[in-house]
């Protein structure tokens, strides 16, 4: 890339290496959610196999998404210390060798570890450092370049359903394992076209006096951690260096918990029908290759609906209200799950699969926009590594509870029910909540303006605020140590 202007960090360039950052964006990222569902075909054998029972097979997928998620703040903390190329391809690194490992497993507790643990971890490694680099390279197309990454999901979870399939019967489960085991080391690949964005170094314009400039001088990495350099670093405690890496001021941010609660209530069914659609239909008498073939209904709807989704989002009318839309796909989700049970025949189950992907597709589409659309580009780091850990929780749970319910009465449509109840839920949830949060960020809008029409109001440190704001939200790089330390300066300059 060209140098920097000298004074500037180098803005995201909506285009250029940014779409090949998007295509190794979209084989991470598809990698990361579609694989734990395209498991699910070897379920009912490897079920069979060990001897165990539902409840106990779904913990496989279980265990696997929820290191994905819980792993997110490591992912962050080693994104903001390395980037994000190195941290993706030592991520699929992992992720070959757990499923390789998998392949030669002889009890059920050992595939928790191999596939459960270390390829999770692998695609943990994969998945928030996809998310984190789109954000540094797309800014005005940034919906639109989400959805596009997020359509990797729909897209190998369509290949990898009848995949799986043709592996099972020609190799078995373990000859399986070690195919994809070499398959996933292609996200190593992916991860080699994450190329940091800009020169590597820039210094920072501030909005203070020459003292406060001096003062506030550093090194900015564009796609790593920012080495300011000060004497109070070596008296840090280390709570305050984790904090360098993970801005914990986030749970004071009102709209990131609205989010997070809404999100952790919404994992609770949001992967349980994908990881039972397949055993339920050959639990309704469907042969095999057409029980996975849903799965190949639902990712090409799916497919389509992501980058639609982006293409709303992205629009004048839409992105403004954005959480609205988010908490619509929510509940809508929800409302497909309740009425998957009336689906008895094979005809009722694609027109099941069609409706799923179309509401899977919208969600994941706008998953992580919403949260950028709240918390801004700088901090987006660490909120996802934030939100991934708490939505750990109920991603473990959700299946297991699931896999109980038809233990326990021996039908499916409890499972379907209890899942479409949570997200309908949830959904309703976002949107009242976000309702207040808009609400109230217009009142705190116009006191703000009251406040800068007063003329003998402290002016000066509302638009050095302001400022300090636009800088981190359009430059890219996580600028939030200065603009704490920039505070402080004004501070001390007006004598407070």
């Amino acid at each position: 890339p060209a140098p920097a202007e000298a004074g500037r960090v180098p803005g995201p360039p909506d285009g250029g290496w940014g779409w090949m950052v998007l295509l190794g964006a979209f084989v991470s990222i598809g990698f990361a959610y579609a694989f734990p569902k395209g498991l699910a075909i070897f379920f009912k054998e490897i079920q069979d196999f060990f001897g165990t029972s539902y409840s106990e097979i779904a913990w496989v997928s279980s265990i696997m998404l929820a290191t994905t998620y819980g792993a997110g703040p490591i992912s962050s903390i080693l994104v903001n210390r390395y980037g994000s190329r190195p941290v993706v391809m030592f991520g699929g690194l992992l992720c070959g060798v757990g499923m390789i490992s998998a392949a030669f497993c002889t009890s059920i507790l050992q595939l928790y570890i191999c596939v459960g643990f270390i390829t999770g971890f692998g695609l943990a490694l994969n998945l928030q450092p996809s998310v984190i680099i789109i954000g540094k390279y797309f800014l005005k197309r940034r919906p639109l370049a989400n959805g596009l990454a997020m359509a990797g999901s729909p897209v190998m979870l369509c290949t990898l359903a009848p995949l799986n399939q043709f592996l099972f019967d020609n190799f078995g489960w373990r000859g399986s394992f070690l195919i994809l085991g070499a398959i996933l080391l292609n996200c190593c690949v992916a991860g080699a076209l994450f190329r940091p964005i800009g020169p590597g170094t820039a210094q920072v314009k501030t909005q203070v006096t020459e003292e406060g400039k001096d003062a506030l001088k550093g090194k900015i990495t564009e796609d790593g951690p920012m080495e300011s350099k000060t004497e109070e670093e070596g008296e840090k405690d280390c709570f305050e260096k984790v904090n360098q890496y993970l801005d914990f001021s986030l749970f004071k941010h009102r709209g990131f918990l609205i989010y997070l609660i809404g999100n952790v209530l919404m994992f609770l069914g949001f992967f349980a029908p994908i990881v039972f659609l397949a055993p339920y239909a050959k639990h309704t008498g469907v042969d095999e290759y057409s029980a996975a073939f849903l799965l190949s209904i639902l990712a090409i709807v799916d497919m389509v609906a992501r980058p639609a989704t982006g293409i709303i989002a992205n629009s004048r009318w839409v992105r403004p209200r954005i959480q609205y839309f988010f908490s619509f796909a929510i509940a809508f989700n929800g409302a497909c799950h309740l009425l998957c049970p009336l689906a008895s025949s094979y005809t009722g189950l694609i027109v099941y699969s069609s409706f799923f992907g179309l509401a899977f597709g919208m969600v994941c589409a706008m998953l992580f926009e919403t949260l950028m659309d709240l918390v801004g580009a700088a901090r987006f780091t660490s909120a996802v590594g934030l939100v991934t850990i708490a939505e750990c929780c109920t991603i473990l749970l959700g299946p297991p509870i699931g896999g109980i319910l038809i233990d326990t009465f021996g039908d499916y449509k409890y499972m379907f029910i209890k899942c479409g109840s949570v997200m309908v839920l949830a959904g309703t949830f976002l949107f009242i909540m976000n309702y207040y949060n808009y609400r109230m960020l217009a009142k705190e809008e116009k006191e703000r303006k009251a406040k800068e029409e007063d003329p003998k109001s402290v002016r000066t440190e509302n638009e050095g605020q302001k400022n300090w704001n636009k800088d981190s939200t359009q430059d890219g790089p996580e600028l939030e140590p200065l603009k704490e330390k920039g505070e402080g300066l004004k501070k001390e300059m007006n004598g407070t």
